[in-house]
């Protein structure tokens, strides 16, 4: 039995994940509860948000998240990858800034404009 916090929401749930039993998950207030716990024991992902140099612009770096989950395991390569980014303004909200980073199908996307 495996015991977790859900973050899918502010409501911070404590789950119960029975890894012997197809990780049956119980302590969840809603559905997205027994998905995350599910997912959580079995192949954690994580949404990335972190910033990477822009040039031409009033501020040195511009935020940036990940469009979607990757791989728990692959949030390092994501990371070194975003320290040699560099952007020329101008930029706009949701700009995929690098597509399908480090082999994720995922888009690293600009979280404002700049």
């Amino acid at each position: 039995m495996r015991e977790l916090i859900c973050i899918t929401c502010p409501k911070g749930c404590h789950l119960k994940v029975d890894e012997e039993n197809d990780y049956k998950v119980t302590g969840n207030g809603c559905p997205r509860g027994a998905i995350y716990g599910k997912k959580e024991c079995t192949h954690p992902t994580r949404v990335v948000t972190s910033t990477v140099k822009i040039v031409g612009a009033e501020i040195e770096r511009l935020s940036v998240k990940t469009n979607g989950d990757i791989p728990k395991e692959k949030i390092f390569d994501v990371m070194k990858e975003l320290n040699r980014v560099v952007v020329k303004a101008p930029v706009h909200r949701e700009d995929v800034i690098v597509s399908d980073i480090c082999g994720t199908g995922v888009d690293l996307v600009a979280t404002k404009d700049l």
